[in-house]
């Protein structure tokens, strides 16, 4: 260990966290003016229930080592017994403490992902208590079972490879976003063909925050500073620049012009796809990711909600979800054990065990999004009743309902 590794990565846990506030101003701008408030909390407070959450038991029940590989154990409760200066596992260029830091902002961005496939119909404090819970029942376990020393799914288990995030992050938080809002059932003011975006200059802040970010997201999963940081920084890079280029192609052939709202959309597009391979695929095999991620999730937009009648209001289904999943079966395309000793090769080098293991562990992780989501949202409304806000409040707006709040004071309508 030294002062290097861990300054870099405490600086990248540094850019993660920054991700939370981008999403908010990202979430924030595509939303009415009604719901801007609302639509930020709900970034905004998981960092105080995600960060004391972590500490008090997270961190232990998804890293503590067991022999069960589904879950840890209540050894690292409050954070005892993590070392500052021995690593997670032997061999380690960081402390224990320091990795802990690292995983907390993944702790905390994840569930706010979900959040945008609800906004503008849902409770409050129904939020509050479904998002605690997810993050006991489904991130909890899925970040052991990936991550963790002797987890099922990764390269302990079935050899499953998620650099950074892909089955732990956005697929889990797609998945449960996509059930979530199929629960709650479609806005009752909503009106796709006049509705407007309120704020694009917060969207743009936003999913720029969010790029910056995604730099310590990606090159810090290498866990030091080291030349697979820069590989996975600068796949992360190429993957985001052709996605941007390929949504603005695909709003060109199909509308006719490109927009600004589409660029930004195919940036975060091609980020979440090249996240679970950042680190184990080649450098142009990122251009190759990148460019077909937009065009899957610019479909999945443009006319899977249509075609299968769910609504995803701020697209965490066909974004993170959908680009997650493909991002996560190239991985078994394209990797290499010559970038990564710890992967296998994919089938682009005539070996097809490790596309195998990439459908594998995304099957499981669907299958544990969709069932944790379900058991989640259950008990939510066991805990605090109806869910959903009633037609009144939504027609007024949740900032004014739900916060007593407005994001612009002079603002006296109903957009």
């Amino acid at each position: 260990m030294n002062a290097g590794n861990i300054g870099f990565m405490l600086i990248c846990s540094a850019f993660v966290f920054f991700m939370t506030p981008g999403l908010a101003m990202f979430y924030g701008g595509l939303v009415r003016k009604k719901n801007v408030v609302n639509t930020m909390m709900t970034s905004i407070f998981i960092i105080g229930t995600g960060i004391v959450m972590w500490v008090l038991f997270g961190y232990s029940l998804s890293f503590a080592p067991t022999s069960n590989g589904f879950i840890g154990d209540f050894s690292w409760i409050g954070l005892e017994g993590v070392s500052t200066t021995d690593g997670y596992t032997e061999g380690s260029a960081i402390p224990n403490m320091v990795f802990s830091a690292f995983q907390m902002m993944f702790a905390v961005i994840t569930p706010a992902l979900i959040t945008g496939a609800v906004a503008g119909r849902m409770k409050f404090k129904s939020l509050f208590v479904f998002i605690i819970l997810w993050t006991i029942v489904v991130y909890y376990p899925l970040a052991h079972m990936v991550w963790a020393t002797g987890g099922v799914l990764g390269l302990d288990g079935i050899g499953a490879l998620d650099f950074a995030g892909g089955d732990v992050v956005h697929i889990s938080s797609g998945v449960s976003a996509l059930v979530l809002c199929i629960l709650l059932g479609k806005r009752r003011d909503y009106d796709r063909a006049n509705y407007r975006i309120h704020n694009i200059p917060t969207v743009v802040l936003g999913a720029s925050l969010l790029m910056f970010g995604w730099f310590g997201f990606n090159a810090g999963s290498a866990l030091e500073a080291n030349g697979l940081a820069a590989h996975a920084f600068m796949t992360t890079a190429v993957s985001a620049a052709a996605a941007l280029l390929s949504w603005m192609l695909c709003d060109v052939v199909l509308n006719k012009k490109p927009t600004l709202i589409g660029a930004c959309t195919g940036m975060v597009a091609g980020l979440v796809g090249i996240t679970p391979g950042a680190g184990f695929v080649p450098v142009w095999a990122a251009v190759i990711i990148g460019f077909t991620t937009s065009p899957v999730c610019y479909m999945m937009i443009s006319y899977g909600k249509k075609k299968f009648g769910f609504d995803d209001a701020l697209d965490a289904f066909s974004c993170h979800g959908t680009g997650g999943i493909w991002g996560g079966l190239l991985t078994g395309v394209f990797s290499s054990t010559a970038i990564n000793a710890d992967a296998g090769n994919g089938i682009v080098y005539g070996e097809f065990a490790q596309f195998a293991a990439q459908a594998a562990g995304i099957g499981i992780t669907l299958v544990i999004a969709v069932v944790g989501t379900l058991i989640c949202y259950a008990l939510t409304r066991l805990v605090t009743g109806k869910i959903r806000v009633d037609a009144k409040d939504e027609m007024l707006g949740l900032d004014i309902t739900q916060h007593g709040e407005s994001a612009y004071p002079s603002f006296n309508g109903l957009e």
